[in-house]
């Protein structure tokens, strides 16, 4: 029994070597390009996973009082810039609630939300449409960016226009010609000047910028859904060939699973890259709302928010972009239901002349994401 329990502590302290190393490694999966590297990526997608089995031998350690409680602690605090993404003090904040009653509008106050919408849930009298909008209105939302619009015969671009009525002006971009696309749309109080939509190619995802005047200045907004990751639609395969105790197929669904993830980070590399140049490109102060399907610790994050200090690429500006969560954010966020509230995937991201007083992400029922609002003094 005494060599059981001796084997069993070198074995966790070899376990907790390991996954503080390979928890380090996803420290820097925000600037390993999918292109040159095919296993940081995965880390990077796994983090949360892993900085919460670190914390839990952290505990461990920290019980049994050893030094081997430091080899977690570094993998945390390596992972930092990771862990502020996520969790914000102070815990709550009376902001996030309504700030005036229905119909009324905060002068000085831009209300800017993004919610993937997931195709009104297929629905075609409209029942999930009209419960957002009407949750955007008692948010006071002046700027909606929407993904996944999901528009259908029974409820088309009419239906979804009269439902956001209260927002007068929208751009809904339509598909190019032979071309079929995820649809996406804004709904705005003030008036929609320039306007752009982006394709990508061998994707159904896209991208838009329009340029909105408000009070006193023009903003550049860009509403992206990036490649879709497909997670849940392989998992089941997955799931279905191990139900069936069939090995063959349960490998190849394992490695369709791989391979597609692996090839999905290539084209969200690829559309965070074409995005970069046109944020820096903007004549506007920028805000980059959407669902990006990918996790603060990404390429495609770090790519889009840009580096303060410059990059490699020769924009010694970078984009300067910052995280509406970071400046202003509160408690725990994920904005996506399942995977148990793991994964942070959508965002609001602003130029920093655009000064931002709140920033949340209420739970609705409408879609398997979560809305993300911020707040901003104009």
């Amino acid at each position: 029994m005494k060599a059981f329990y001796r084997l069993f502590y070198y074995f966790s302290i070899l376990l907790t070597g390991v996954l503080a190393g390979v928890t380090l490694v996803g420290a820097f999966a925000g600037s390993a390009t999918p292109e040159s590297f095919k296993l940081i990526p995965f880390i990077g997608l796994g983090l949360p996973v892993l900085l919460l089995a670190n914390l839990a031998f952290a505990i461990y350690w920290t019980i049994r009082w050893r030094c081997w409680v430091f080899l977690s602690l570094i993998a945390l605090f390596g992972n930092w810039g990771y862990i502020s993404c996520v969790f914000q003090f102070p815990l709550f904040s009376p902001a996030s609630e309504p700030i005036a009653k229905l119909g009324t509008y905060t002068p000085g106050i831009l209300t800017v939300a993004t919610y993937n919408v997931d195709a009104f849930n297929h629905e075609h009298m409209g029942y999930s449409c009209k419960g957002i909008a009407t949750q955007m209105q008692n948010l006071q939302a002046d700027i909606l960016c929407l993904q996944e619009v999901g528009i259908n015969s029974s409820f088309n671009i009419d239906s979804v226009c009269t439902a956001f009525s209260n927002w007068p002006y929208q751009y809904i971009p339509s598909a190019p010609e032979g071309k079929e696309l995820l649809q996406l749309a804004v709904f705005s109080r003030y008036p929609i000047r320039e306007q752009s939509l982006i394709t990508y190619p061998d994707s159904k995802n896209c991208s838009l910028w329009c340029d909105i005047e408000i009070p006193g200045r023009t903003i550049r907004l860009f509403n992206n859904h990036l490649q879709t990751t497909e997670v849940t639609r392989n998992k089941r395969k997955l799931e279905k060939e191990l139900y069936k105790e069939d090995t063959q197929k349960a490998e190849r669904a394992a490695l369709t699973l791989i391979d597609g993830l692996h090839e999905n980070f290539r084209k969200r590399a690829g559309q965070a890259d074409v995005l970069k140049q046109l944020i820096a490109d903007s004549p506007h102060p920028t805000l980059v709302c959407g669902d990006f399907n990918s996790l603060p610790s990404s390429y495609v994050y770090h790519t889009i928010k840009g580096n303060r200090k410059g990059d490699k690429t020769g924009n010694k500006k970078g984009n300067k972009l910052q995280d509406g969560f970071l400046t202003s954010g509160h408690g725990y966020m994920y904005t996506f239901k399942f995977f148990k509230h793991l994964l942070r995937i959508d965002y609001i991201l602003h130029s920093p002349e655009l000064k931002s007083t709140d920033y949340f992400s209420p739970d609705w029922s409408y879609s398997d994401h979560n809305p993300v609002v911020m707040r901003m003094k104009l």
